[in-house]
């Protein structure tokens, strides 16, 4: 029931946090138990036929429900009804000591109740504030007494006991009530927060369990995008491989028949021409080749193949990138050089010489890197020999490493052949080859696209001008 009054005097619209509605709550309790108190007081001195106290605890008890009310109606805040309360008991306790001994009255030490309430109600500062204010007066109450002035005392001998006792069962009793108001209040608090924390765990809960719900259907898309890549990389190595088993089939076939034409006959009986076995046995050498050229084909797409399995399964190591792009550099131009005597470009390198460590599978990147050169070398190449009547063209490839915030990048730019930009959407898809059918399978720039990206978490990127050069970009994070 109390709780409900004190409710009432709270704004409707009032929108402050829990803790400050319970900090409201005691400051109005303190105010209408004052008033509650204030009237006991007030009736003592009208017993006694002490007028000034009695005006003045009037004054108080009028003062204290004009102000909750007035907060009520919205015209000030907390701050100030606190502020409000504390000073008009600091004036009622003021004017009773007056007129009942000065110094030696005895509501003179309420004043100390004050500067304890203003603590309560309102912080620390409103405490200094009124234990200053409550000491100047005690001060100045002594000070009086040390000039000889003479406070009068208008409680009548008589009453005097009774009175003295009245004041000190009251300050008890609000003392009680005061710790009994707190105690009300901070249950009340302490179960609205196990409500607030019984309803954060079932929210919990329920996040939790969305979350669960979240992950297993994030298994599911990944586990079904597997499987669509993994139904799209067997189409295409059924497709890849299927040409030159067909090629070796037919080539195959077609050398039975040479062979048949070299015993003397043709299926239909017919005598061979004469002069035909040199003819019959280069035809015969040339379907080895071809047969021997399309195996090792169907070879390099099951070597491409375990290569992009086995991606990403080595361990980490911070590496030195410039000391793994030379080698890298040198091994790639020394494979082309040993296939191609004639072949020659001018390598240029611009590595940083503060690059940090990174921590990288450098048998995985080294092959990415390989794979990036050589490619880069073939492009030089091929435009060697187109353009070998055009003067002034030199070969140039350039590796270059530099470190911007958050990583480090590799940079291989060549100015060979270029690629269109129908090439450059489609160059790291897997079987997917501009070279020429026995000089690529398609799956290099796959396999180094999937190291980079999903084995070290970095990006590799194109650039390309057809006719002009490309210039690839790896970014590794830091």
């Amino acid at each position: 029931m109390f709780a409900n009054i004190t409710d009432y005097f709270i704004p409707v619209d009032f929108a402050g946090s829990p803790d400050l509605r319970r900090r409201v709550r005691i400051i109005i309790n303190t105010a209408l138990l004052t008033s509650l108190f204030s009237l006991n007081f007030m009736l003592l001195c009208w017993w006694a036929q002490l007028m000034p106290g009695f005006y003045v605890l009037l004054f108080g008890i009028i003062s204290f429900l004009l102000l909750v009310f007035g907060y009520r109606a919205g015209w000030y805040s907390h701050v100030v009804l606190g502020y409000s309360f504390v000073f008009v008991g600091y004036i009622t306790v003021l004017v009773n000591s007056v007129y009942q001994g000065g110094y030696y009255a005895p509501t003179t030490w309420w004043l100390g109740l004050c500067s304890v309430m203003g603590t309560f109600l309102l912080g620390r500062q409103a405490g200094l504030i009124f234990f200053g204010l409550g000491l100047a007066t005690v001060l100045a109450f002594w000070g009086l007494e040390q000039q000889h002035y003479g406070f009068p005392n208008l409680v009548p001998a008589d009453k005097a006991q009774f009175w003295h006792l009245d004041i000190l069962a009251g300050l008890m009793l609000i003392l009680v009530v005061v710790a009994l108001v707190f105690d009300n209040i901070n249950t009340h608090t302490l179960r609205a927060v196990g409500a607030q924390n019984e309803l954060l765990s079932e929210r919990t809960a329920q996040l939790e369990q969305s979350l669960a719900g979240l992950q297993a259907a994030q298994a599911q898309l990944v586990q079904r995008e597997k499987m669509a890549f993994l139904g799209e990389l067997t189409a295409g190595i059924a497709h890849e491989l299927q040409n030159p088993l067909n090629f070796m089939k037919n080539f195959a076939e077609v050398s039975t028949e040479l062979v048949d034409d070299i015993g003397g006959t043709r299926p239909g009986g017919t005598l061979r021409a004469a002069g035909l076995e040199g003819e019959i046995l280069a035809g015969l050498k040339q379907n080895l080749r071809e047969i021997s050229q399309h195996g090792q084909r169907a070879t390099s797409i099951i070597k491409g193949m375990l290569e992009h399995s086995r991606a990403g399964t080595g361990q980490r190591v911070p590496t030195d990138l410039n000391a793994l792009v030379e080698d890298s550099l040198r091994l790639a131009y020394q494979g082309l050089r040993a296939k191609d005597r004639n072949f020659s470009a001018e390598l240029t390198t611009a590595l940083a010489p503060a690059l940090p460590l990174v921590a990288v599978v450098p048998q995985d990147l080294g092959r990415v890197l390989i794979n990036l050169l050589t490619n880069a070398f073939y492009a030089v190449q091929q435009r060697q020999r187109q353009l070998s009547t055009e003067a002034g063209y030199h070969s140039k490839v350039t590796v270059q490493t530099s470190a911007g915030p958050g990583g480090v990048e590799i940079c291989i730019r060549d100015n060979g052949t270029g690629m269109s930009e129908a090439v450059q959407a489609k160059i790291f898809h897997p079987f997917f080859t501009t070279k020429p059918v026995g000089e690529g399978t398609g799956l290099g720039l796959s396999l180094s696209h999937d190291i980079v990206t999903t084995g070290h978490g970095g990006t590799l990127r194109v650039e390309s001008r057809e006719g002009e050069g490309t210039e690839f970009v790896i970014s590794l994070p830091v």
